[in-house]
């Protein structure tokens, strides 16, 4: 069946009313702490009880639960209050590439201006920071009588631009620059005189003095809102889509849904965007101890824990390439989705998407199910593509995998675009997968 045919047998069905909440996410998530946060808020709305790495797990069957590391990663699961057979899995990743402020952020110029010292954090399209709102958000860390305590700060008000120089001063501008990170990105902050304020703006986010802040994670964030665009709304724009809507729309059916004989399990994890090699990262041991941990209080005995693992099934959903409109010539002949168009079911013979023929299967079945149509993806092969969870959660523990995303277009763009349908297809999708 093609993939035009599928879309107009579920379009009649389409639901569009989770943008709100998506757009909502999004717009109150500047950095992967804020994120994290806010899914933490609402898993505790469903009933899910918040555990704690460093003390005893007591979970039990027909419990809801959920951890974060770090404070920017974050795995949930409800476990059925009868059998188990394994686990169903769905993988995100709450960070997108932006800025990061260096440790002494403030430079001045010219006696007149003040800038932030910042370096980039993952794969940007720096042009598309410059003349736009921006501001800064992350954590600060200090200590008071308990120990070592952090606190979210978002400056939540424009507060920085990175401008460009004008034409007249470089009269081959549209011929194509090479932006340099440490000299063409600084964002002006204000004027001289704010000169050793930085450390002071976070104190009073914070309410701390700042001479007590002893640690801080800052990130430049774009303060352009999320908004429906097109002639009939048919797309959505706004920055971190990548991978914030596959987070929220994991995060969406796990609330939904009652576990059937499977241990659902939504996994979110920080770094993907350089490479996953952290303490919180996909690379790490945080998905293993979890499912460790789980089999500990569960009283399973290593017989059966192995049999669930073989049992289980993990979604990885990240954003996909979709067909550019105006280089359509950057995607394959065939493997070409777009948005609005469904679910993006990744593929990569060396293995960069962990898809094989078993765990296609199992998730076109899935969108047949719900009645969702799906697209497939593959690069041109001769151009190289990016990574994502999948195999790299797979090196840690070992399960039937697929990867998928939604199709968009300005992929690691300071604002990106996606298809307002797709949401939806997704939100069905893994509903199906989470209730099965």
């Amino acid at each position: 069946m093609s993939t035009k045919n599928k879309k107009n047998e579920t379009s009649s069905c389409q639901d569009t009313s989770y943008l709100e909440g998506l757009f909502d996410f999004i717009d109150h998530s500047p950095t992967c702490f804020h994120a994290v946060a806010n899914i933490g808020e609402e898993l505790e709305k469903a009933g899910y009880q918040p555990l704690s790495e460093k003390a005893i797990w007591q979970v039990k069957t027909g419990g809801k639960y959920y951890v974060n590391r770090n404070g920017s990663a974050v795995i949930a699961f409800s476990i059925p209050p009868k059998e188990q057979k394994g686990f169903h899995i769905v993988a995100a990743h709450s960070d997108s590439p932006c800025f990061k402020l260096k440790e002494l952020p403030e430079l001045s110029v010219e006696e007149h201006y003040l800038k932030w010292n910042v370096e980039k954090y993952g794969g940007m399209i720096l042009s598309t920071w410059l003349d736009r709102p921006l501001s800064i958000a992350g954590r600060v860390v200090f200590k008071t009588s308990e120990g070592m305590m952090t606190k979210l700060v978002n400056i939540d008000r424009n507060v920085a631009v990175i401008p460009n120089v004008a034409i007249h001063m470089n009269r081959d501008m549209n011929k194509g620059i090479e932006y340099n990170p440490q000299t063409d990105m600084s964002p002006l902050a204000g004027s001289i005189r704010e000169k050793d304020s930085y450390l002071a703006l976070l104190a009073r986010e914070a309410g701390v003095d700042a001479e007590e802040i002893l640690g801080q994670d800052i990130f430049v964030y774009n303060r352009d809102k999320c908004s429906r665009i097109g002639l009939e709304g048919e797309y959505i724009s706004g920055p971190r889509l990548d991978d914030l809507e596959c987070v929220y729309g994991g995060l969406q059916a796990l609330v939904k849904e009652e576990p059937g004989s499977y241990i659902n399990m939504l996994a979110v994890f920080d770094n993907e965007e350089v490479g996953s090699g952290t303490k919180q990262g996909a690379d790490s041991s945080f998905l293993r101890d979890v499912l460790a941990r789980i089999r500990s209080s569960l009283q399973l005995t290593e017989e059966k824990y192995q049999c669930m693992l073989a049992e289980s099934f993990l979604i990885s959903a990240d954003n996909a390439h979709a067909v550019h409109p105006n280089h359509p010539e950057k995607t394959d002949s065939v493997n070409k989705p777009y948005p609005n168009e469904g679910i993006v079911i990744k593929y990569h013979g060396s293995q960069r998407y962990a898809t094989d023929a078993y765990s296609e299967a199992v998730m076109k079945d899935i969108c047949r199910e719900a009645g969702v149509p799906y697209q497939t993806y593959a690069n041109r092969s001769d151009i190289a593509g990016g990574s994502t969870l999948g195999n790299i959660l797979m090196a840690q523990v070992s399960m039937n995998t697929v990867d998928i995303g939604l199709a968009q277009l300005a992929m690691h763009s300071a604002c990106e675009t996606a298809g307002a349908e797709d949401l939806d297809y997704l939100i069905r999708a893994l509903s199906v997968f989470y209730r099965r």
